[in-house]
């Protein structure tokens, strides 16, 4: 069934609004002791994304579609601001003004989680409820990156010893890398690529690839939970990741339902 205007705003800022919530958490704790103004503007953005979650626990489908109109300008705002705060701190980086335990591309990726958030309200809110060709592609592209960095993530802060976990990471991250560029290669060649023959193939292929990885995630926040593996992971950073690949799984799914929708 194709979700309303509502229901789809709501999934989104249930998901994404714990996402950007956990990202200023685990960018606050990257800083050095003498960066607190770095730390305390990290941790501002906490509260706010608590108190977005709260509020969008009291609405459900029936919640009139210009209350929840105006709730995603609100939430928005958020997301813009938590994004521009990243960009900062990139910028910091890249330019060696700070020195952290962030790495450039974890403060990229996040970055980009944030600018995908912010957009997806400003296309709810334009009416872009219904997947396109053009929109099961470029939503691929996007987690498709997510997930490649994920698994290089993953084999970075995995103690080197761990070395089987390590060589499966490197593998998930090249297998990633492939389907990515295989993304892009089919988003360079739109509109002609947008038949429903080759869509079902890219999401079939995709669908194995992510159902391997978010295992994989899974048997690893497991393993970090019971503090059976050697690595510098922290148990909610290892449940933040398999939460996106799950997430990941269940949008290539309602891509694959609306393909069918359409053979109908």
């Amino acid at each position: 069934m194709i979700p309303t205007f509502v229901t789809q705003s709501l999934e989104e800022i249930r998901f994404w609004s714990r996402i950007m919530k956990e990202h200023a958490f685990f960018l606050s704790i990257g800083f050095t002791a003498d960066q607190t103004e770095l730390v305390q503007e990290a941790r501002s953005f906490i509260p706010i994304f608590e108190q977005i979650q709260e509020q969008a626990s009291l609405y459900n489908e029936h919640t009139d579609p210009g209350v929840i109109q105006h709730f995603n300008i609100q939430v928005y705002q958020a997301a813009a601001s938590i994004y521009a705060y990243k960009r900062k701190v990139l910028g910091l980086i890249l330019s060696c003004k700070i020195v952290q335990n962030n790495i450039p591309l974890l403060v990229d990726h996040t970055s980009r989680e944030a600018y995908y958030f912010a957009k997806r309200l400003k296309e709810l809110n334009e009416g872009k409820i219904i997947p396109l060709p053009e929109a099961i592609i470029k939503e691929n592209v996007f987690f498709l990156k997510i997930m490649a960095d994920h698994s290089k993530f993953i084999g970075h802060l995995l103690d080197p010893s761990e070395r089987k976990l390590v060589d499966q990471a490197r593998e998930f991250s090249n297998d990633f890398d492939q389907l990515l560029f295989q993304a892009q290669d089919l988003d360079h060649m739109r509109p002609q690529s947008e038949t429903q023959p080759l869509l079902e193939q890219f999401l079939d292929q995709n669908r194995v690839s992510v159902v391997s990885l978010r295992d994989f995630k899974k048997t690893a926040r497991d393993l970090i939970e019971e503090c059976k593996i050697k690595s510098n992971i922290p148990p909610l950073l290892a449940d933040h990741v398999f939460r996106e690949a799950d997430h990941f799984l269940h949008i290539i799914d309602a891509f694959d339902a609306y393909l069918v929708e359409q053979k109908a």
